[in-house]
């Protein structure tokens, strides 16, 4: 009995000596993981900082850069837990970790498919020069002036005061027509005479009148002035002009200014600007004998 407990201590002394020079051993390495370890938390700090300098340079949402710096900070933070694991020789740990964090982002990415793809569509339209705040844009049949552009949604505020919330891989998966990324519109008029009028004198009054309203028109000769077709109560013509305008509801005040002043021109050159009319006519005529209406009436009385 006293020769087995005599043998059992002995072993254990064997492993505490055997653990004890192990840690002996690998006390400058771990002295310098930990340094290691320590460094990378206040390396994270100056490039969390760094990256949110340079990311609000390009974009005007804080959330956006914040985010990016912090992704940046944790980065770092990783970098430096596996160089620390690296220094104690801990490969296997190291291989363990990657290939957990691996499963874990993969769990993580099919569960929030959806919101990731939102959050890194709103990130890359935050990086992108022809969309920003305050453009008015056009995309997945809304048009409306750009509110915001954060990590999950595109927020449109359109012509009626009304706020439109769209999520962010809509607008980077489908076409959109930004109106700021261009000083010039293109505004088009669409009206009809009456078939008494003299066209040329109404092509010319109507160019005239476009040129004198619109500073942007330097001449008569800019405006653009075709005649369409015959239509069933007027002859109808399409008028084109050129204006200074960023957004649709520039572009809608201009035309509508056009409009009333061309049918100012109108009503004081006495040209007509027919509705649709419709003639009944009889080609027939009823004939009547007086007589045998008088006789009827009267035998009835």
């Amino acid at each position: 009995m006293n020769d087995q407990l005599n043998t059992a201590l002995g072993n254990l002394k064997e492993k505490l000596f055997g653990w004890f020079n192990a840690i002996i051993e690998s006390l400058p390495n771990l002295v310098l993981a930990i340094i290691v370890f320590v460094a990378a938390f206040y390396v994270a700090r100056y490039v969390s900082k760094i990256v949110d300098r340079l990311v609000s340079k390009r974009v005007e949402q804080k959330s956006i850069s914040l985010v990016v710096s912090r992704i940046a900070s944790v980065v770092t933070v990783c970098i430096g837990l596996f160089i620390a694991l690296g220094v104690l020789n801990l490969s296997q740990a190291l291989t363990s970790l990657l290939a957990g964090a691996g499963v874990i982002g993969l769990a993580i990415g099919l569960a929030l498919q959806g919101t990731l793809s939102n959050t890194v569509s709103g990130i890359v339209l935050s990086f992108r020069n022809r969309i920003g705040i305050g453009n008015w844009v056009e995309t997945n049949g809304y048009s409306g002036e750009v509110l915001d552009i954060n990590l999950n949604t595109f927020i449109l505020k359109e012509a009626d005061n009304n706020i439109v919330i769209i999520p962010n891989k809509m607008i980077l998966e489908n076409p959109i027509k930004n109106y700021s990324l261009t000083t010039r519109m293109r505004v088009t008029l669409e009206c009809g005479v009456g078939y008494e009028s003299d066209l040329v004198k109404v092509e010319k009054l109507t160019k005239d009148t476009i040129a004198d309203t619109f500073n942007q028109v330097e001449s008569s000769d800019d405006v653009e002035f075709y005649y369409t077709e015959f239509g069933d109560s007027s002859i109808n013509y399409m008028c084109r002009f050129w204006i200074d305008a960023e957004s649709m509801l520039e572009k809608l005040r201009a035309k509508t200014k056009a409009i009333i002043e061309i049918k100012k021109a109108y009503d004081k050159n006495s040209i007509n600007i027919p509705f649709p009319i419709r003639t009944l006519q009889f080609d027939n005529k009823l004939s009547i004998d007086k007589s045998e209406v008088s006789e009827s009436t009267f035998s009835e009385n």
